[in-house]
């Protein structure tokens, strides 16, 4: 069943469409502010978020860059803002679609509908990969050890050695990286990536200061070696 959070400060809004979602087989959670609807979205990653941008404590392009920093679930924009700037804005953050209220339930299903089609294929299935002693299961989001103990990674270091795995032997650059785990406007931030990859060593890696798998081509990028 497909899992959509639905995120608006207008209760009746919420309610007509947890009511119509729901009549169609969706599963639906609502959330009335941004950082409700990251923190749901965290605890249970839905297939799709249906976003208001004008809320209550975030603007609606941080709630998207904030999911994009670890998940490319389709986020389909409803927004009583008309201007082509919000539009970009949202598009640029990370949005996939972009309804303007007032808007038809039949209308937006029909979105959800294509936007589910079009975006579903997009992530193949990959065997169980290896990193040092480590078996990296992409299907299910594990990590496990050879001995059976299952290793804890954060979403945004889970982004970041998936990209790299989903791309064996390939380099990965810097701005591709930032670009896809952090979103829009970290293009620079290449300290990030030195945390990050630092972390993911030192929970991955015998000995972090000799990486085998996880390789830094300085300068350019990241690249997994299998």
């Amino acid at each position: 069943m497909t899992r959509v959070l639905v995120v608006d400060d207008e209760p009746q809004i919420l309610r007509a469409l947890r009511i119509n979602l729901r009549a169609r087989g969706y599963e639906v959670e609502v959330a009335d502010s941004g950082a409700a609807a990251l923190k749901a979205a965290a605890g249970h990653p839905p297939d799709l978020v249906v976003l208001d941008l004008g809320l209550p404590d975030l603007d609606g392009t941080e709630v998207i860059r904030g999911l994009r920093g670890w998940t490319a679930v389709p986020i389909i924009v409803l927004s009583g803002r008309a201007g082509s700037e919000d539009k970009v804005a949202a598009l640029d953050a990370g949005a996939d679609d972009y309804v303007t209220k007032p808007f038809g339930v039949d209308e937006l299903l029909a979105r959800i509908r294509a936007v589910t089609r079009r975006l579903a294929p997009t992530t193949p299935t990959v065997p169980a990969l290896r990193v040092g002693r480590h078996s990296v299961d992409l299907s299910d989001r594990s990590v496990t050890r050879d001995d059976g103990t299952e290793v804890k990674l954060t979403p945004t270091q889970w982004a970041m050695l998936e990209k790299l795995l989903r791309n064996p032997g390939k380099l990965v650059s810097q701005r591709q990286l930032l670009l896809d785990v952090w979103g829009p406007g970290y293009e620079q931030e290449t300290n990030y990536l030195r945390q990050y990859m630092a972390q993911l060593r030192r929970k991955l890696k015998d000995d972090p200061a000799r990486p085998r798998h996880l390789i830094t081509e300085p300068g350019m990028g990241y690249r997994y070696r299998p």
